[in-house]
């Protein structure tokens, strides 16, 4: 298949060491610079090139702020049953676009990113692909997402969303607010590095995913959430209340068992 990556960045280049070698790719970055270490594919910098390429598929692996132009830049050079697709971590807008488009696509999110997640051991990692859209475009990542070990979930569009709201947002925020009012330690505990450990994960990633996960339209709602039971928590704290702490530590434990 002829598969044509949008974005040399770190999942556009995850895509191409992972595809290029079953498949002829070609991956196509407005900076020609970032292509210079890109093996066994070949390299774009023009729109151009990518007419006489007629890829059959489109991996849409720009930032979520430029998604949607990219795809409209190039809509008019690709053939008409080239299948369209994106990675994108937050899809509000996505399907109204794919369905004035219409064109044949498919949407997915690998929930891991290249800073963080261990490439090479993908099996406790997750993967959602959107139940709505070409069917043949969706059996392609579902069998690409198996082979690497990924935990796949189908959702809609708008389950998408809300999903990604409660578990990207939550933690995030929530480490975010850690490394805030974090400070110097000579002796830290091992919860504290733990901790530690998590939030240079999470800072490590690039800013624009950052940004996207918090500008999800549902986050508000999510962190909402965290103000609330801080304002509850630290309540009892200040009244030293010891029966309202057991039944808030029952409460919390019940939710990590389920």
């Amino acid at each position: 298949m002829r598969i044509l990556i949008l974005g040399a960045g770190k999942m556009g280049t995850f895509f191409v060491d992972l595809l290029s070698f079953e498949h002829e790719t070609a991956v196509y970055d407005v900076q020609p610079q970032r292509l210079r270490f890109m093996y066994n594919t070949l390299r774009f910098s023009s729109l151009e090139e990518i007419r006489d390429f007629r890829p059959e598929l489109v991996i849409n692996a720009v930032t979520l702020k430029h998604t949607l132009n990219v795809f409209r830049q190039v809509l008019p050079l690709l053939p008409d049953d080239c299948i369209l697709s994106d990675i994108a971590s937050v899809k509000t807008g996505m399907k109204e676009f794919y369905e004035a488009c219409g064109r044949r696509y498919v949407s997915t999110h690998p929930m891991f990113g290249p800073t963080f997640a261990n490439l090479g051991a993908l099996s406790s990692e997750n993967a959602i692909i959107i139940s709505e859209g070409d069917y043949m475009g969706r059996i392609f990542f579902k069998d690409l997402y198996q082979r690497l070990g990924l935990n796949i979930c189908e959702y809609t569009f708008e389950q998408h969303d809300e999903t990604v709201a409660y578990s990207l947002s939550i933690p995030f925020v929530s480490t975010f607010v850690f490394a805030a009012v974090m400070k110097h330690q000579d002796a830290p505990g091992t919860t504290f590095k733990r901790h530690m450990a998590i939030a240079r994960g999470v800072l490590g990633e690039d800013d624009c995913l950052l940004r996207e996960i918090l500008f999800n339209p549902r986050t508000s709602g999510q962190v909402s959430k965290i103000r609330d039971e801080l304002k509850e928590l630290l309540d009892i704290i200040d009244r030293k209340d010891e029966v309202r702490l057991n039944a808030y530590l029952q409460r919390i434990r019940k939710n990590i068992d389920r």
